[in-house]
């Protein structure tokens, strides 16, 4: 199951991270983003223990959102080192999202 990461909790989790992490930043009203959320959660569960897998819900948590100029959701950031490497904006194939995580394992 993916985290829920907060503003608060977003500094530990992702950035400070010895693993890759994929945050998918969302909100309950995105239609696209009801339909990247099952594939998230498929990752999440494939990754167990080799990736950090988690959601931004970017209504109740902007901070980091603004930060890493989200405009446009969903958007699937992959970091590594605190350092994001992959940015994908909108829906895409649970490849794209695996390919990412693979190339920074």
């Amino acid at each position: 199951m993916a985290l829920e990461i907060t503003d608060e909790t977003f500094e530990d989790v992702v950035l400070k991270s010895d693993k890759p992490v994929v945050v998918d930043f969302w909100a309950a009203w995105c239609g696209p983003c009801r339909m990247v959320g099952p594939i998230i959660e498929e990752v999440s569960t494939e990754y167990e223990g080799k990736a950090v897998v988690g959601k931004v819900d970017v209504d109740a948590h902007q901070q980091y959102a603004a930060k890493y100029g989200v405009r446009n959701i969903p958007t699937v950031l992959v970091f590594k080192n605190g350092e994001i490497i992959n940015r994908q904006v909108g829906v895409s194939p649970k490849k794209v999202y695996t390919d990412a995580i693979d190339a920074a394992l």
